[in-house]
């Protein structure tokens, strides 16, 4: 299934596909930087270890993505690079040609893994999207394929019409979003969970009693406990950070384990969103 544990690539363990490929299970935001500031943390982050790293057409920072990458040394074919499809660009020859500008601002002869960013249901145009990018996959210029922001009703909807199943669905999740029923529905489908925000954005982590507990107990940080807890899931973390220090902390979650009990006080939370309901949120 998707959230099996493999080979170790620079200290983080790699993720099944349900596509034959792997991922990391840890991986470096880059929203909201702009090129200069994702050039570095990209750059910093291979060379500390990382091995994938997230942007997004909508970012406006692929350029700056693409020569962190080529610039750190780290040898093109060890890192995972993906970006997103925009809402704007929904649409079967739109998908075609989105790609291909962000191939090009990337800098990058192919992308491995390329994401639908939201699913714009009223629009109802990403399942022609989808098409263009399997097409894509077929062609060998996108490795892996998969969605962001998707429910179990879009996914359905992409299986029975094109028989193709997302490798991934990056969604919003976090300690007072655990995303149970979604998490269970990929598990079901061999689809990895990727967390967007996975720090609900830093919202008094330093405060909170429960994860300073824990993280007290483990000699970690509460960041690191949070991210600790994405991995038990068996979800993907993508943590955003510029700084140096902070991303040795942010990759340093595998060498220690929460119990049941940590597990559940983490999450022992009230409900927040930070981002929108895709069954109605548009982002274009």
């Amino acid at each position: 299934m998707g959230n099996e544990e493999g080979p170790t690539v620079a200290d983080i363990p790699q993720l099944a596909l349900n596509d034959g490929n792997s991922v990391p299970a840890l991986g470096l935001g880059t929203y909201p930087m702009d090129d200069a500031e994702a050039e570095q943390a990209v750059r910093g982050a291979l060379e500390t270890g990382y091995r994938l790293v997230d942007s997004a057409a909508n970012y406006g920072n692929e350029r700056g993505t693409g020569r962190g990458v080529t610039g750190s040394g780290v040898p093109r074919e060890e890192v995972v690079v993906t970006t997103k499809l925009p809402g704007r660009h929904h649409g079967h020859q739109e998908t075609l040609s989105s790609f291909e500008e962000s191939r090009r601002r990337l800098g990058l002869e192919y992308v491995d893994l390329y994401l639908i960013h939201w699913p714009l249901p009223r629009l109802g145009k990403y399942v022609d999207s989808w098409r263009a990018m399997i097409e894509l996959r077929e062609q060998g210029l996108v490795r892996s394929i998969g969605v962001s922001n998707f429910t179990p009703a879009h996914i359905e909807r992409l299986e029975t019409e094109t028989g193709v199943l997302p490798a991934v669905n990056q969604v919003e999740l976090h300690p007072a979003l655990p995303q149970e029923e979604l998490r269970a529905y990929h598990e079901s489908k061999g689809i990895v969970t990727e967390s967007w925000s996975p720090l609900a954005r830093g919202a008094h982590l330093r405060d909170d009693p429960a994860l300073g507990e824990i993280a007290r107990t483990h000699g970690v940080t509460p960041a690191q406990v949070v991210l600790r807890w994405h991995v038990q899931l068996g979800a993907l973390p993508i943590a955003k950070s510029g700084s140096a220090e902070r991303q040795r902390e942010n990759k340093d979650v595998f060498g220690f384990t929460l119990s049941p009990g940590e597990m559940a006080a983490v999450a022992d939370r009230p409900s927040r969103r930070i981002g929108g309901d895709p069954d109605v949120h548009e982002e274009f």
